[in-house]
């Protein structure tokens, strides 16, 4: 998903090599507790963190006080603190006689405990700031692509508490009830959309409440982004005028169709003056990003049997034979060890996740050959089934002085921010992604393959560069891409990025429904709604209009949409492109799980942040061995025709 730059005009500093990555930890971050047995974890967040108390986690610290004090042995070793990894680290210690060990390579998302101090995090408006920088961001980059021009495409992922939740656009989409089922065909055993609706509802709280599809007590606040711009009005209203059903909830029963968007956007009573003075109590707050930081983790640091850990990259996964039994990770510039008595958890995300495993001798025989790395599991599907949203803006002049050009002026960024800053209200309490839609591309097409996400701005290079005249836009491109690519290791030091193989656009079909996604968003753009409001087109521009000048475009200025997935294949143990089965375990090992992007069997219809929650909480009732939740028979809506697309 690429964004608004409402907050954001700098570029990027210098990339984050290794070396300086671990330069940087020795010399920004004092070292936490030693890696031990977890006797009296603290709570490391200062007076905005939630901890938890009760006599059930007291008598942990007498157990674990039995141990040797020199060990560092847990339950759990989960590795990284994203999307997936907060979730679980939150659900397996709610279990007292558990203990966890929480590894993060980037830093907490909170500066001294104050949102204030990290309004680039959480302020919504104001993502671009870390979207574009390394201090929280992987930086990642792919190969030169060969039908996009050579062009080398931009991937930035999230280094900190709450992962890329703590960088993304906060859009909550869950995907298509049938991405799931497809997920059971192609052998995810139990992910059916019918045993995955139940873990949606679990993590939800939806301001609008309950309902079969809907959560309502969760600890995921999920709003309806809705500021009523005019622009965002006429945008579904247009798509009304196409011939596109408006639907009232995307993530409900009826996602076919155009309207308001889900944002992982908290919103509470607006602030006073006694509490910008006195800032400590969650409950005042509007307007601020929710990521699993902060709906998962926060509230458990007070619990002595959760322990955390932040700037540790992890090297490799420990064996003992085909078990594993602990992780190695370097932290302020020395290698330090932590065992599970239990499991070891992978959540490191599409990229990080292979990558380590590839790193411990898990995947290709040949490849890691090559490489010096001793074999432990030769599974070759490791590092292969990447897939990715690729989108294109279409954008066009506004002749009206309404959309975010002026936002984007010094004097209203100051203003905007310090509004949110004392009030978390305003522009920036938004990130203002709050319509879209989902459509089919052809008829016959069973279920919505296009999504929109409409935007009252123009957008250049990922945000860096902040708009250049009053202009609106949608992002649009398709959601199941034949396309398939790969990762690699570059070396077999943990320090190099991964190489990274999308190959994107590289199937016939690709074109053919990105083709159509450019002539479908100017099909509504050109509906009366927008009559008001319609100026020249900026991109592509009206010069283009044949089928060449299209693909010509789609060529140069397409671009990711940040949603890197399914490089640990979750399958049957008989799909050799599989590398977990339906009980995320490792196939071939012991004790290894992976939970996080990487397992989807296949990409879904929509952003993966509220996916790979769902994920996680699936996961964490299968690690604990509770029954899984399931809704039978829930109904999912079926267009009355599948003779035209509309």
């Amino acid at each position: 998903m690429l964004f608004l730059p409402v907050l954001s005009q700098t570029g990027p500093r210098r990339v984050m090599t290794g070396g300086r990555f671990l330069r940087d930890i020795r010399a920004r971050f004092s070292h936490l507790s030693r890696c031990i047995c977890p006797t009296g974890a603290k709570n490391e967040g200062g007076p905005f963190f939630h901890p938890s108390s009760g006599d059930q986690y007291r008598k942990f610290g007498s157990t674990a006080a039995k141990r040797n004090q020199q060990t560092p042995c847990y339950s759990y070793v989960v590795v990284g603190a994203g999307s997936a990894g907060c979730v679980l680290a939150n659900r397996l210690s709610e279990d007292s006689h558990e203990s966890v060990l929480l590894l993060e390579a980037g830093p907490r998302d909170l500066v001294l405990g104050s949102l204030r101090l990290s309004w680039k995090t959480h302020m919504p408006a104001a993502l671009t700031y870390n979207l574009c920088d390394d201090k929280y961001n992987w930086y990642y980059h792919t190969l030169p692509q060969d039908n996009m021009d050579n062009r080398v495409l931009y991937w930035p992922r999230g280094r900190v508490w709450g992962g890329s939740s703590s960088l993304n656009a906060m859009v909550y989409i869950r995907g298509h009830a049938e991405d799931y089922n497809r997920w059971q065909r192609e052998g995810a055993d139990g992910w059916d959309y019918e045993h995955c609706l139940p873990y949606f509802r679990k993590a939800q709280c939806h301001e609008l409440g309950e309902n079969r599809y809907r959560g309502g007590s969760g600890p995921l606040h999920v709003t309806r982004g809705k500021t009523n711009h005019p622009l965002h009005k006429a945008f579904i209203e247009a798509g009304q005028q196409t011939g596109y059903p408006f639907t009232d909830d995307m993530n409900g029963y009826q996602q076919e169709g155009l309207g308001w968007m889900d944002m992982t956007v908290h919103k509470g009573p607006k602030m006073t003056f006694l509490v910008l003075v006195f800032e400590s109590d969650d409950s005042v707050c509007a307007g601020r990003r929710w990521s699993t930081a902060s709906a998962y983790l926060r509230p458990a640091l007070g619990r002595p049997n959760l322990q955390t850990e932040v700037r540790c990259l992890t090297s490799r996964i420990l064996f003992d034979g085909k078990r594993a039994v602990g992780v190695e990770y370097i932290q302020k510039g020395q290698k330090k060890r932590a065992f599970a008595e239990k499991e070891v958890i992978l959540s490191g995300g599409a990229i990080n996740s292979p990558q380590l495993l590839l790193l411990s001798g898990v995947g290709n025989a040949d490849d890691l050959k090559q490489l010096d790395i001793p074999l432990v599991q030769h599974l070759p599907g490791v590092g292969r089934n990447l897939q990715d949203h690729l989108e294109v803006y279409i954008q066009q002049q506004c002749r009206q002085p309404i959309t975010l050009y002026k936002a984007q002026k010094p004097f209203q960024m100051v203003k905007i921010g310090l509004e949110w800053l004392t009030l978390f209200t305003g522009y920036g309490a938004t990130a203002h992604l709050e319509s879209g839609g989902f459509i089919r591309s052809r008829p016959h097409v069973t279920h919505p393959d296009i999504q929109f996400h409409f935007l009252p701005s123009q957008v250049i290079d990922h945000g860096r560069v902040a708009s250049k005249i009053e202009a609106y836009q949608v992002h649009v491109g398709p959601m199941r891409s034949t396309s398939v690519g790969w990762l690699k290791l570059k070396s077999a030091s943990p320090l190099d990025h991964p190489l990274l193989q999308p190959n994107y656009l590289s199937t016939d079909i690709d074109v053919w429904e990105f083709r159509q996604c450019v002539k479908l968003s100017r099909e509504i753009f050109a509906q009366k709604a927008f009559d008001p409001f319609r100026g020249s087109e900026v991109q592509p521009g009206p010069a283009v209009q044949s089928d060449a000048d299209i693909d010509a475009f789609i060529r140069k200025k397409a671009d990711s949409a940040y949603h890197p997935s399914c490089t640990c294949k979750m399958g049957s143990p008989s799909d050799p492109a599989a590398v977990v089965d339906s009980e995320t375990r490792v196939l071939g090992l012991e004790r290894l799980r992976v939970v996080d992007a990487s397992i989807m069997p296949s990409i879904v219809s929509g952003n993966l942040n509220a996916p790979t929650i769902m994920m996680a909480e699936k996961a964490a009732d299968i690690v604990r061995g509770r029954p899984a939740l399931v809704d039978p028979g829930v109904p999912v809506y079926q267009p009355p025709t599948l003779e035209t697309q509309r």
